[in-house]
């Protein structure tokens, strides 16, 4: 693995993808669903490893989860097999703290495996 995470803004991150970076959201199943970043490709963290063929090694990757822990793990196994990777600052929860867009239009940041599971214990939440 890497020392150094290399972590962007999302201004940073927009101007990346502009230049033809792609964009990798690395959450769970349940939260792909609820909203997504407009233009990522769904890889969860577990199975990374046995997808990383989608993800071409030419180009820059930007990877984001909810809050930044999944996408520092896949940014530094990324970037450990010589992907120019890096990680979106405050993940998926930052970039709609900033009013920016998802999908679909009225998507939504799903709250993270753990938590839903405890809601789905609680039975606030409907089963999957």
């Amino acid at each position: 693995m890497t020392d150094e995470i290399r972590e962007v803004s999302r201004e940073e991150a927009e101007e990346l993808l502009r230049d033809g970076a792609q964009l990798v959201d690395v959450r769970a199943e349940h939260e792909w669903d609820m909203g997504r970043i407009p233009g990522a490709k769904h890889l969860p963290l577990g199975e990374l490893a046995g997808r990383v063929d989608e993800i071409d090694q030419e180009q820059p990757v930007v990877l984001y989860c909810r809050g930044g822990n999944r996408s520092t793990m896949a940014t530094e196994a990324l970037a450990a097999e010589g992907y120019d990777a890096v990680k979106l600052s405050e993940g998926i929860v930052g970039w709609v703290d900033a009013g920016l867009a998802l999908e679909p239009e009225s998507g939504q940041v799903a709250e993270s495996g753990e938590a839903a599971a405890i809601l789905h214990a609680q039975k606030r939440l409907p089963p999957r």
